[in-house]
């Protein structure tokens, strides 16, 4: 079964931000757009590309007023350290989630049997805490922030804008579409 336009589960967790420790509530998150980004572990390959290019993006992020969750099976005295050791980490300024014992991760289903370990991926949340997309990659090929950005600005059009959706490749200030039965077999 998808998660996606479900709500996501109750949690608390522990994390690191801007050199502090900060405990977080899912009851904390409504109001506002959330990305939950999982990642396999600290201190490993793709992941710290993937991290960097997310915090590149940030401040559009949070123009945009969302917030970015990254999260691992980690502690956060882990994520500590790892931001303390790594230039790319050490710029990090959202919240890294320990999620040691695997209850964020269980609720989004993307724990690794066996492994304890979180799979690669990325979920949007909106505002009502319900989940508008989902991403998943395998172990190998890392993600890009800027293609989150653009699905995440469209979610936001589609929220404010009912009955119009955003076609393939859609950009801020691009044509949307109305669905009805005069477009069917035109596109």
């Amino acid at each position: 079964m998808s998660l996606m336009n479900t709500e996501i589960k109750p949690f608390t967790a522990t994390g690191f931000r801007n050199g502090e420790f900060v405990d977080v509530d899912s009851v904390d998150l409504m109001g506002r757009w959330s990305i939950f980004f999982f990642y396999p572990a600290d201190f490993t390959f793709v992941c710290p590309t993937e991290l960097g290019d997310l915090t590149d993006h940030y401040a559009d992020l949070q123009a945009m007023d969302v917030e970015v969750f990254s999260v691992s099976t980690d502690t956060h005295f882990t994520h500590k350290a790892w931001h303390s050791s790594s230039d790319t980490i050490g710029k990090i300024r959202y919240t890294m989630l320990g999620d040691p014992s695997g209850v964020i991760t269980n609720n989004f289903e993307v724990m690794r049997p066996g492994a304890g370990l979180a799979d690669r991926a990325t979920f949007v949340v909106d505002p009502d805490g319900i989940i508008q997309v989902i991403e998943m990659t395998s172990e190998g090929i890392g993600r890009n922030a800027a293609e989150l950005v653009r699905k995440i600005r469209a979610a936001q059009y589609v929220r404010s804008h009912p009955g119009e959706v955003c076609p393939a490749k859609w950009e801020e200030g691009d044509d949307t579409l109305a669905p009805s039965l005069d477009l069917v077999g035109k596109i």
